[in-house]
């Protein structure tokens, strides 16, 4: 063979493997031209509910049925390809469901800190930066085949109790805070109703404006807000999730578990809600029609619902509701539930139909709701590399743009939660390190529903680019520490050092799905040797804290050697290099905690135990920092930084009068005579909210030495006159960004109909008549609500 015909022969082979690869990486897809375009559901002119009914119409029952698990069958003879519904995207794309592979031209994206520690940010435009960014990741590495179109984040339950393994998933304790975080995240995960006014990083250097149609019904991608409802407890007793039934009361289920889900629908208009393994009030969630159904008639949710993962098998098998498989299938498709992630519908649902408990048009309102979303999602409009988001590729992962959001997301969240003037440290003056603790040389510091980051880094590598002389010890074998062997090693170095920096904490061995803590207190030996390594060195040392879950380390806060402690909970692939910028001053922490931080004592409170109010006859202290009256640890909320500020109220109302705002017929029923025995409104009997709102506007000096972030939180205190008024609630937060000597100010919104209002016994929302508190850390202003 001559070397022309080898040459070119060598091209045209790499030219087929090149077209091998790419066709390989597509995703599959349906309407492909012109063999299969020609289907009503392929006709973009039509309408969403037109095309989907469409789609069902044409399908036989064994392919309907074989429709409701997250492994969707293909349908050939339509040209409809398999696809899995199941992909996860909690802080970044992760290798938990089968929907999403690393295995490919895509081997990372980019890990932003677990959740918990992204709300100690209590920074809302961060929050829709990270959900965009990863939109971003997810559908470039659908454009090559690697992922779904559907995931399912955010985890929104409130973090009710603090020994739950899954809290570090969520937003926090404060129902205010969860529904801010998922109205923002998913407003940016879904990509849609945007209408130009927000922008979206695409190829480098570049700037994409992101469109919705008139209704805002086209998605990017498909958010899935879990876990509907009250769902916080996966392991603790004799109890497990899968059989759990939460006994709630209507006031805390309208004021506490079910505010994030609503506001998830009706903000952030989520595409899909899961519903919980567990029962609500003695029926599994998933078979609660009145739960599912209120989201869509009083809510608004346009979207399809899914159960946990084998939740429709549970419903029979763990909770024994009902008295056969087929029973289990018929509740859930009669309840709104549309898909089963697992198999148990598959296999149980035309036995159910020949039986008579489920009939046809059952199924077809489930696969309407499903195929709705997919049209939405431009599944059948074609070749996805024609559409909107068909230039994203592997140039849009991992991108420098990412893993600085990443890093800002974990400077941000990052909470001081003592400093006695100990740091910053000078970089100048500081000649010798050592770090000691278990977790300080690990390069993975996700938790859980983590992927595969773009870059890994440990605790002791960030640190070591400030101290070139660093040392590291693991002072116990593991986490849960069970023997002090290794203790004099971590004492030796610690002793040569001029700083000592102990890390300690949870990782996933002692928190996680599946798994909930027994103890407040730190793992094993872990207290031991932070206290041993504190004895010994005579000089002041650093705490560093992960994890997710509160922890009662009351012994380092009392302990004059500890001088600072921080949380960096699960601080993502930008954790190392953010905690060396704190601790050496580079970035001013102005982090707060999004829970509170109970002792060790309340581990004898019984975790089953839903009520959110305290009961003192009974010795239950309550929950959250809304009713919780029991010693903390921390408070939420609590959070220092490097400097000082002063505040100052600039405008805000004296008195609100509501009696323009009371529709008619309520007016009528209240007597010009009698309104001073009135001390209540119902918020149903207003007629409009909106005139009702209004802004405080309030300066922010900084008083220290140091440029900073900071979060000014607003909170009210509302008249008592209904049993289980919380002590305080949150109202309305802003992180501003303050300069040493200067005043910044802050515009937060107030609501009065959902910031002055609480729920009462029979769970119907009410705004209590007299003054609401308005405060400010220490200080206070008084608004006279009147009729």
């Amino acid at each position: 063979m001559s070397t022309e015909w080898r040459t070119l022969f060598i091209c045209l082979f790499y030219l087929l493997l090149f077209f091998s690869i790419s066709e390989s990486t597509h995703p599959q897809f349906p309407c492909i031209i012109p063999t299969n375009s020609d289907y009503p559901f392929c006709n973009t002119s039509l309408s969403i509910s037109a095309r989907a009914q469409s789609l069902v119409s044409l399908l036989t029952l064994p392919e309907k049925i074989e429709q409701l698990s997250d492994q969707a069958a293909a349908v050939p003879r339509l040209g409809i390809p398999a696809y899995e519904w199941w992909s996860e995207s909690l802080h970044g794309i992760a290798i938990n469901g089968p929907g999403v592979s690393f295995n490919g031209t895509v081997s990372s994206a980019t890990s932003f800190p677990q959740v918990l520690l992204t709300a100690a940010s209590f920074n809302r435009s961060l929050w829709f930066k990270i959900g965009s960014a990863i939109a971003v990741e997810a559908r470039a590495m659908y454009n090559v085949g690697q992922a779904g179109l559907t995931f399912w984040a955010p985890n929104i339950n409130i973090f009710r109790d603090p020994r739950w393994g899954r809290g570090q998933e969520t937003p926090g304790e404060d129902p205010m805070v969860a529904s801010a975080y998922a109205v923002e995240f998913v407003g940016g995960f879904q990509g849609g109703n945007w209408k130009g006014t927000r922008e979206i990083s695409g190829a480098v250097g570049k700037k994409r404006m992101l469109r919705g149609d008139s209704d805002g019904d086209e998605l990017m991608l498909s958010a899935c807000c879990k876990h509907l409802t009250a769902y916080d407890l996966e392991k603790w007793g004799n109890f497990n999730r899968y059989s759990f039934n939460a006994v709630i009361s209507n006031q805390d289920l309208e004021d506490t578990y079910q505010p994030p889900f609503r506001s998830c629908v009706q903000q952030g208009k989520a595409s899909c809600l899961m519903c919980s393994y567990n029962s609500v009030n003695g029926a599994p969630a998933c078979a609660r029609q009145d739960l599912l159904q209120k989201a869509r008639t009083d809510w608004g949710f346009k979207g399809y619902i899914t159960s946990d993962c084998d939740a429709v098998a549970t419903v029979y098998e763990y909770q024994h509701y009902v008295n056969s498989p087929e029973d289990a299938v018929a509740d859930v498709l009669k309840a709104g539930t549309d898909i089963n992630c697992g198999t148990y519908m598959l296999r149980h649902t035309q036995s159910a139909v020949d039986q008579g408990k489920v009939k046809e048009e059952d199924i077809d309102r489930a696969l309407v709701n499903l195929f709705s979303v997919q049209v939405r999602l431009g599944l059948f409009d074609g070749d996805p590399a024609n559409g909107l988001y068909g230039h994203l590729g592997p140039k849009d992962v991992c991108t420098e743009e990412h893993k600085t959001l990443a890093l800002e997301a974990a400077r941000q969240g990052i909470v001081l939660l003592k400093n006695d003037k100990f740091l910053p440290l000078s970089k100048n003056r500081i000649s010798s390190l050592a770090i000691i603790g278990p977790l300080a040389d690990q390069p993975l510091l996700g938790g859980g529903y983590t992927g595969i980051p773009c870059k890994t880094e440990s605790l002791v590598e960030g640190l070591k680019t400030y101290v070139e002389k660093t040392s590291f010890a693991a002072g116990c074998l593991d986490v849960p520490c069970l023997s002090d062997t290794e203790f004099d090693e971590a004492v030796s170095i610690a002793r040569k050092a001029d700083v000592v920096v102990v890390v300690a904490g949870l990782d996933l061995s002692q928190e996680t799905e599946d798994h909930d803590r027994d103890s407040l207190l730190l793992p094993g030996k872990q207290m031991a040797l932070v206290s041993s390594v504190a004895s010994a060195i005579q000089k002041p040392l650093v705490l560093v804290l992960t994890g997710g879950g509160p922890l009662d380390v009351s012994f380092a806060e009392e302990d004059p050697r500890i001088a600072s402690i921080l949380w960096i909970g699960y601080p993502g692939e930008g954790g190392a290099k953010a905690l060396a910028e704190i601790i050496f001053g580079d970035y001013n922490p102005g982090g707060r905690l999004p829970m509170t931080w109970y002792p060790e004592s309340f581990t004898h409170v019984p975790m089953n135990d839903m009520n959110m109010r305290a009961d003192p006859y009974r010795g239950y202290p309550g929950r959250t920092y809304r009713f919780y009256i029991g010693r903390r640890v921390y408070g939420f909320g609590h959070g220092l930084s490097y400097t000082n500020f002063a505040y100052k109220f600039i405008s805000a109302p004296n008195k609100l009068n509501l009696l323009r705002s009371i529709n008619t017929v309520s007016s009528k029923k209240i007597p010009r005579q009698r309104r001073e025995e009135v001390n209540y409104i119902h918020i149903e009997e207003l007629d409009t909210c909106d005139s009702l709102r209004f802004h405080i506007q309030v300066s922010v000096t900084n008083v220290g030495d140091m440029d900073g972030s900071h979060v000014v939180m607003l909170f009210s205190r509302v008249p008592k006159i209904v049993e289980g008024t919380p002590g305080k609630q949150l109202i309305g937060f802003s992180r501003v960004h303050t300069v040493s000597g200067r005043s910044t100010e802050a515009r937060i919104r107030v609501d009065p109909c959902e910031h002055f209002s609480i729920a009462n016994e029979q769970g119907k929302r009410i705004m209590p008549l007299g003054d609401h508190t308005i405060m400010l850390e220490d200080l206070v202003h008084s608004v006279l609500v009147e009729i």
